[in-house]
């Protein structure tokens, strides 16, 4: 349970730390990446239902854009302050030390403006292309399952910095076995809830995302960071979107 709660505690701003019987000591929160298709469950669950509920009463792609509004909120933009600063790193940097300077620098460069305005001008556009009940499936199945994809991360690559160099001081351990089965649960379980056999193929794009990063971490830093992970969740969540919105948007 000290495990859930430190994941939620720290991919979500949901206050939890003020309840006193919910202070988590700072081990536990090495282990939040492994539990990560849990706050997908959270931060997922509230966007869909903020889609659907905002649909009732406004035009679609507003409501498409009060839904990305809620889970920014919830998470207090994370994933997407990791894609900008990967973007500019990667970007930018031409040796891994600068590359690493890059993305530990809180100043956005052009590559982070740049990318963030075509990342949200893409999902917003495709998830208004859906209709409310494919994109309202799809945020449920994307969240969590992007999340306990990129999770694995810990198993390609070590961790590109120190502890005392990581802006959140967190140093994320590699999965077990039993966590594993916990993480697959929480990921797995929408998508395996769905009888169309198209939803579970969609996977495919977001596996061949994350193995690309993966190479591009490896060669670029040989590791990875926060950062990293926010990026590939974004990356790999967009092409969720994007195969559902070709594929299964269309019958």
């Amino acid at each position: 349970m000290k495990h859930l709660v430190a994941a939620i505690m720290f991919f979500t701003r949901l206050p939890l730390w003020r309840i006193k019987k919910l202070q988590i000591p700072q081990k536990y929160f090495s282990q939040a990446i492994n539990y990560w298709s849990f706050a997908g469950w959270i931060t997922g669950g509230i966007m869909a239902g903020t889609l659907w509920l905002a649909a009732q009463i406004l035009p679609f792609s507003v409501a498409v854009i009060v839904a990305l509004a809620a889970r920014l909120i919830l998470t207090g933009a994370l994933h997407e302050d990791g894609f900008a600063d990967f973007l500019d790193g990667f970007g930018g940097g031409t040796s891994r030390e600068r590359i690493l300077a890059i993305m530990k620098d809180s100043h956005i460069g052009v590559y982070g403006v740049i990318g963030l305005a075509v990342y949200f001008l893409l999902i917003w556009q495709i998830l208004a292309s859906m209709s409310i009940q494919v994109a309202t499936i799809s945020i449920l199945v994307a969240d969590p399952f992007c999340k306990f994809l990129c999770s694995h991360i810990t198993l390609f690559l070590p961790y590109a910095r120190t502890a005392e160099t990581n802006k959140s001081h967190v140093v994320y351990k590699q999965i077990s076995l039993s966590v594993w089965l916990v993480a697959a649960f929480f990921g797995l379980l929408p998508l395996l809830l769905i009888s169309d056999v198209k939803w579970q193929i969609a996977c495919t794009l977001p596996v061949m995302i994350f193995l690309s990063t993966i190479y591009m971490m490896k060669k670029k830093i040989n590791g990875y960071t926060g950062d990293c992970c926010g990026a590939q969740f974004i990356l790999c969540e967009l092409s969720f979107y994007l195969y559902v919105l070709i594929v299964v948007s269309q019958n």
